[in-house]
């Protein structure tokens, strides 16, 4: 019988608490993850600087910036974004937006099966950027909802990126920490086999099955009722505010009127909160139909628009203006960033009503809307005239959904799909490493002027980049410190007479459990010398293994925040936590079975 480990010794057991501490920081959604990532790291060569263990050298826990894994997933974002500037996959999206005005029912499962396939090759954001506005518009054209389809498509990408060595960082991590642990390095397609088969199970549930369990509802964000009003408020001899400060007028609104000028005559005066107000005046405002008639009653002024007096037999009225969403994107000039330093108004000359995250409103009473700083799957309703909306569109800096598939494209397109053709060609050929291929791919975007030195940096995700490299160096203090063989005789003693195949689908269900409450690139570090651990121990092939904890940290269906691009669905779809966990956990499971079963037959 199996016996309990003893403990180990004082530096496995700090680096164990701090890796609970760690995962629980990277499950809190409020707190950004790279810093959460960057104190990590700063805590453990802090750590290890001042209480050495044996001959290791802190220093070599800054070697994950320089990982052959972290540098490919840079190189493949950057990629990924060039096929977004240039609208390399426009015509797959306008093939996908001709066909469900047809067949409804049969373009769920091509497009299911199109983001699944694409998904295996490109990072899944930008086919999620691809193909969000054409399944919104077409539910909108066909006044059905969209709920039934977003969450079902964005799952698809997550199943067709567990298929090859680069269709997730997840993969990529996996792949070169066992590489580094002494096993034979995986090809690009070694594993696609068993994730193709899991992933055509996983589509037949998300096409049949899914939409069953999600709710007919319209986005919140069409409502027409915040739509703003450009009028002016004329005073009166009898206004309230004659000889008042126009501070003093805002002040008897409640502070909610906003002044863009004051024309007193043929002149303009600055709308400067100590400018006395005069007959004749005439505001300049800009708000809803019913705060507009509040500012009219409080003030005792006479509301026009244009030269029309605003009455009952007159409202206020709209002309040229629509209303729009518009989803924040990784790498967008909106990302990290708010909309007054992005300048958004003066740019695209587009009002933004309301800001929603994961569903939400997160625009709070004491700041602006312009202040608040923005992330990736914000969705912004904004208002302007349908010009400056397709302005928007052609710039490929946003994601716009309307009713309206309106791609961008470009004369680089066929450059930027033929580089990355290239470099999957290269990587799969065996020709040069994936690394150097993809960073050879940037400098061809760059070269040919697919995408800008600034596009490109953006195109980083600084939560990515700083959670591999923490995740990294966590992963190589559990290795040194002897904390990963306690960790795998725990894990041994717990499973203990069990057959492999219980042994394998107990690693990939705690896997998939992790990966949907922390970051899967941290849960993939730690799990995969676990693995080989417990397959040498166990005295069978490690690849099973590997390939369970691969597989298992790339289940993050079960809830929003397990990936970025689940809440870029839930804000767009406007779905709730428990939706996700109704539709993911039944998925989560049906993988964690197929899968189970797959690799005992082809590997055990």
């Amino acid at each position: 019988m199996i016996e309990f480990p003893d403990l180990p010794n004082v530096h496995a057991l700090g680096v164990m608490l701090l890796t609970v501490a760690a995962l629980y920081a990277f499950s809190k959604d409020n707190w950004l993850l790279e810093v959460t990532s960057l104190s990590l790291l700063v805590i453990l060569v802090v750590v290890f600087a001042l209480f050495p263990y044996a001959d290791f050298d802190p220093v070599k826990l800054f070697s994950g910036f320089a990982n052959e894994a972290l540098i490919a997933v840079c190189a493949l974002m950057i990629l990924g974004q060039g096929l977004v500037r240039t609208g390399a996959l426009e015509p797959v999206g306008r093939l996908l937006g001709k066909l469900w005005g047809r067949a409804p029912f049969l373009s769920l499962l091509l497009t299911l099966v199109v983001g699944a396939f694409l998904s295996a090759f490109v990072n899944n954001t930008p086919i999620v950027v691809l193909l969000l506005p054409i399944l919104i518009s077409v539910c909108l054209r066909n006044k059905s909802s969209p709920a039934k389809v977003l969450m079902p498509m964005g799952f698809a990408t997550l199943l067709g990126g567990m298929a090859t060595t680069i269709g997730t960082s997840t993969n990529l991590l996996v792949v070169n920490v066992a590489a580094d642990l002494g096993l034979e390095a995986f090809g690009l397609f070694d594993f696609a086999l068993p994730a193709s088969i899991a992933a055509c199970v996983g589509i037949v549930y998300l096409w049949l099955i899914a939409p069953l369990l999600l709710p007919e509802r319209e986005s919140k964000l069409l409502d027409p009722s915040p739509r703003l009003f450009n009028a002016r408020l004329l005073l009166k001899e009898n206004s309230l505010v004659l000889g008042k400060t126009l501070g003093d007028a805002i002040a008897l609104t409640g502070g909610d009127m906003k002044v863009v000028r004051v024309r007193r005559g043929e002149t303009m005066v600055m709308p400067l909160p100590d400018v006395v107000l005069k007959a004749g005046d005439r505001l300049r405002v800009q708000d809803t139909p019913s705060n507009l008639k509040k500012f009219e009653e409080a003030l005792k002024a006479e509301l026009y628009s244009g030269d029309t007096r605003v009455d009952d037999e007159h409202p206020l009225a709209g002309e040229n203006q629509t209303l729009a969403e518009i989803a924040v994107v990784q790498g967008s000039s909106l990302d990290r960033a708010n909309l007054s330093y992005a300048r958004f108004l003066d740019r695209y000359q587009l009002a933004v009503l309301a800001l929603h995250r994961a569903g939400k409103d997160v625009w709070r009473a004491t700041e602006e809307i312009h202040e608040v700083i923005l992330q990736p799957g914000d969705v912004l309703l904004v208002q302007g005239p349908k010009e400056q909306l397709s302005l928007l569109k052609r710039s490929t800096e946003f994601m716009v959904l309307d009713s309206s598939v309106d791609l961008p494209s470009s004369a680089r397109a066929p450059l930027a799909l033929g580089i990355l053709a290239t470099v999957v060609s290269m990587a799969a050929l065996g020709i040069m490493p994936i690394a150097i291929a993809a960073v050879a791919g940037c400098a061809a975007m760059l070269l040919t002027r697919c995408l800008s030195i600034g596009e490109s940096l953006r195109a980083i995700s600084p939560s990515v980049y700083f959670v591999v490299a923490a995740s990294l160096a966590l992963g190589m203090a559990l290795q040194v410190t002897g904390a990963t063989v306690y960790l795998t005789e725990v894990f041994l003693y717990v499973t203990a007479g069990s057959p492999p195949i219980v042994v394998l689908s107990a690693l990939m269900l705690l896997l998939a459990v992790l990966t949907n409450i922390v970051s899967n690139n941290a849960a993939a570090v730690i799990g995969t010398p676990i693995a080989v651990g417990i397959a040498q121990a166990l005295q069978l092939p490690a690849e099973p293994f590997v390939l369970a904890v691969l597989f298992g940290a790339n289940m993050s269906y079960a809830t929003p925040m397990a990936y970025k691009t689940n809440l870029l669905v839930m804000s767009a779809g406007n779905y709730t936590f428990r939706e996700f966990v109704k539709v993911g956990v039944p998925l989560t499971v049906l993988m964690w079975i197929t899968l189970t079963w797959l690799l005992s037959v082809m590997y055990l």
